[in-house]
């Protein structure tokens, strides 16, 4: 799970203090895996049945109980999510009574189920904001990749309705092989929206694709995929906010030296972040499997310094620490864990990815 998105300054450095102590400030709940798409590329979604043997979902009054705890250890920061939250047939309950407990609520949705009267409500009860995942320019593409091929007219309503009551929005681009050239579109559709886009190029492997070779994933092979990481960029970025990243990006890459001690993780999962599935699993953040423990048979502060004592013991591959261009690399012990097997694995896909991103970075210096 990505730290906080957008966090203010003042929230970074709550962040920061509360990974140096070890407490609890910023998590996700996955209310359920139930969606009413089916992208190629997702990790979460079940079936219905799928779901029913594994589990079921959580009642509000559950989820609350959990939320008491959760606000007594520390936790500020809250984001919503599945599978799509909005199934949830008691949402509006347990957004409400979280809100209550001073919990400042993100949401992520697929925007489908977004009507006026989700709006309204969302209009009375505000959340910090509402992430919206467009996965295409057109209702073409929602079918190919989504099977849904409604979703997009209904995405882009829902964005307007949001707007229309002053709710704070921001659109997330997966870009896969299937919407790949319509990067472009999708930023234009934002800035046409007068919403904020971040399209993001790597996927990781999704659990039903592992196992395929790159020309039977949905996720874009490294190169093209770094290639259209770069040119999202410039298409997000205003030209001179481009031309510094770039600075910056190539000066880090140029002046960093190397680590040789033991690399641990250095996000904030299992420091101060963490996630909880829709069985109630607890975990570092919400690719990783382990370490996990139950705040339903247990407690949330038992689970919290379980996943905190777990956590602190990953150590990741020792080639990653020394690499020049780690600045630039998204790897982490997801990543590593999915691409490799091993917490200490060196995930190819990520190396190649990065070093493209490189070569394309110095490029565009040379350029201009």
């Amino acid at each position: 799970m990505k730290t906080l998105e957008d966090a203010s300054t003042v929230e970074r450095m709550l962040m920061d203090n509360a990974s140096k102590k070890g407490i609890p400030i910023n998590g996700s709940l996955e209310l359920l895996p139930l969606c009413n798409m089916n992208c190629d590329m997702c990790y979460v979604r079940l079936s219905k049945e799928e779901m029913e043997k594994k589990g079921r979902i959580r009642s509000a009054k559950e989820w609350l109980e959990i939320g008491k705890q959760m606000q007594e250890a520390g936790v500020l920061f809250l984001l919503l999510t599945g599978g799509e939250p909005l199934l949830h047939p008691e949402f509006k309950e347990i957004f409400i009574g979280l809100k209550k407990m001073g919990m400042i609520l993100t949401i992520n949705t697929n925007g489908t189920l977004i009507d006026e009267k989700w709006a309204s409500f969302f209009k009375e009860y505000q959340p910090r904001r509402i992430n919206i995942t467009l996965y295409g320019s057109d209702s073409d593409t929602y079918e190919k990749l989504c099977h849904y091929r409604q979703g997009f007219d209904k995405v882009i309503q829902a964005i307007q309705l949001l707007k229309e009551n002053h709710i704070d929005v921001k659109i997330g681009g997966s870009i896969t092989k299937a919407n790949v050239n319509e990067i472009d579109r999708l930023i234009q559709i934002g800035n046409e929206l007068d919403v904020p886009v971040r399209c993001d190029t790597y996927m990781m492997p999704a659990t039903r694709e592992r196992e395929k070779p790159f020309s039977m994933q949905s996720r874009l092979d490294p190169v093209l995929a770094a290639k259209a990481h770069v040119k999202a960029l410039k298409g997000e970025m205003e030209k001179e906010l481009f031309h510094n990243y770039v600075e910056k990006s190539l000066y880090e890459v140029e002046h960093i030296l190397p680590d040789e001690g033991e690399h641990h993780m250095h996000c904030h999962a299992g420091k101060c972040s963490f996630t909880i599935n829709w069985q109630g699993e607890m975990r570092p953040c919400v690719i990783m499997k382990e370490p996990a423990m139950s705040v339903f048979d247990h407690s949330f502060i038992e689970a919290w310094e379980y996943i905190k004592e777990k956590t602190s013991q990953i150590i990741l591959s020792s080639k990653c620490n020394t690499c020049n261009k780690r600045t630039l690399c998204r790897t982490c012990a997801a990543c590593a864990l999915l691409e490799t097997g091993s917490y200490q694995g060196k995930p190819e896909y990520m190396c190649q990815y990065v070093e493209e991103i490189y070569k394309l970075l110095v490029k565009e210096k040379k350029h201009g």
